[in-house]
């Protein structure tokens, strides 16, 4: 199966260059089997496929998403060919490298070398809110991948509950969205599968009767968010939202909450990181 796989691959990509009735020098990526190589297209991936085993090219399968990653193992080049949802064709030499310059490609539609069918173009506005919403969620992703390699902070928000740590590492402010940088780290000895983490505004109620009022936020997106954290191990993700700023009687509330267990954690923060954000 992997075989027919292969040679399907190497048709599309002789099919491509024939259409483009030129030679086309192939960009080279290196990688290792210590890092996680990231490769983020302008279209989802609808399939990637490497020429040899000693190169791994793992991408959502179930659910399209504009990037993949790529790991190698010492051996010889081989090429690793991408086609996104819109049929357009990617073509890389591959090779393994010990130490790496490079973890990140953000791949421009212009480095495509051909395109499996016809493309059409439609003008209607339906396409163009389509386009737009990719447009989004390409720069969101990009952006936070970004800031978890930066690992810039902007103080110590941090709370702990039975060796699980809650920490908002970093929040940053760009055009109109607030991104929330959170790490969860499990210091315990037992997995910690997530049931959910929720952000919301809390408002102290003044008077004899002091009450809490809590208001739910919707975020716009969300990048890197694990279903579970192994034993000894981090995750770090991102939350987006939209741009928004609160009294000093308010503050924002990051819940996380344990599926099948009472390690659940609420970490506070302070208004005052919510309106300074960097």
């Amino acid at each position: 199966m992997k075989k027919y796989i292969i040679i399907s691959a190497l048709i599309i990509s002789a099919f491509a260059k024939a259409n483009a009735q030129e030679t086309q020098v192939l960009d080279t990526i290196y990688a290792n089997d210590t890092k996680n190589v990231a490769l983020f297209f302008p279209e989802p991936i609808r399939q990637g496929v490497t020429g040899s085993d000693n190169f791994v090219f793992t991408y959502n399968r179930e659910k399209e998403q504009y990037f993949g990653l790529l790991q190698a193992t010492p051996g010889k080049e081989s090429n690793l060919l991408i086609i996104n949802r819109n049929g357009a064709i990617f073509s890389y030499i591959v090779r393994y490298r010990k130490q790496l310059s490079k973890l990140n490609y953000f791949v421009s539609q212009s480095s495509s070398i051909g395109n499996e069918k016809p493309i059409i173009i439609d003008t209607t506005e339906v396409t163009e809110v389509e386009n737009l919403v990719d447009n989004s969620t390409f720069y969101y992703t990009k952006f936070s991948s970004y800031l978890l390699e930066r690992k810039q902070r902007i103080g110590t928000i941090q709370k702990r509950n039975e060796s699980i740590v809650l920490s908002v590492e970093n929040i940053v402010f760009d055009k109109e969205e607030l991104y929330f940088v959170i790490q969860i780290e499990n210091k315990s000895s037992l997995d910690y599968d997530l049931n959910f983490l929720n952000l919301s505004l809390e408002t102290r109620q003044k008077g004899k009767r002091k009450s809490l009022q809590k208001l739910f936020q919707e975020t716009i997106f969300k990048h890197n968010v694990p279903s579970r954290i192994a034993a000894g191990k981090v995750a770090r993700l991102v939350y987006v939202m939209p741009k928004f700023s609160i009294s000093n009687d308010r503050r924002l509330v990051v819940e996380l909450n344990e599926k099948n267990g009472e390690r659940d954690l609420k970490l506070k923060v302070s208004h005052k990181y919510i309106n300074n954000p960097n």
